[in-house]
């Protein structure tokens, strides 16, 4: 994995907080388990609240899981006073959502001044076992942070 070099030497504080300020992260239980320059990986333990008619954890819950990871690891290499927006993703859903954690990994495939494109896996952990369950690839977009 290319490895990249932060605009912002506070990446990692302002990153965290950016995450941090996030209701839908904390509604469904995603929280950070690691963060480099470009790179991010989220975990989320299985809830049957973002569960689907079959047990399976929705397509739309993993789908937001994924994009905040995209936008989390471009958000890393952005300079300081910069906020993150996506701008467009692609997801494949390879297989169901069972499993007892999930993991979002993603991380930057090309960094931009404005626009930055990163790649996302979806992991479900079940019985020790690591499965494959969804891919992305995601534009997002630098802008000025906004007064709050």
């Amino acid at each position: 994995m290319k490895r990249f070099e932060p605009k912002n030497p506070d990446f990692r504080a302002v990153a965290t907080a950016t995450f941090e300020a996030q209701p839908a992260m904390k509604t469904l239980g995603i929280s950070i388990a690691r963060l480099e320059p470009g790179e991010v990986d989220l975990a989320m333990a299985y809830s049957p609240d973002f569960s689907q008619q079959n047990g399976f954890v929705h397509a739309g819950i993993i789908t937001a899981g994924l994009d905040n990871a995209c936008g989390i690891a471009a958000f890393t290499l952005m300079p300081e006073g910069s906020d993150i927006l996506t701008v467009e993703f692609k997801t494949n859903l390879l297989a169901p959502a069972k499993g007892e954690r999930f993991e979002f990994r993603a991380a930057v495939v090309k960094p931009g001044r404005t626009l930055t494109v990163c790649e996302g896996r979806a992991y479900a952990m079940a019985n020790g076992v690591e499965s494959l369950i969804a891919t992305m690839t995601g534009t997002l977009m630098a802008m000025p942070r906004r007064p709050d």
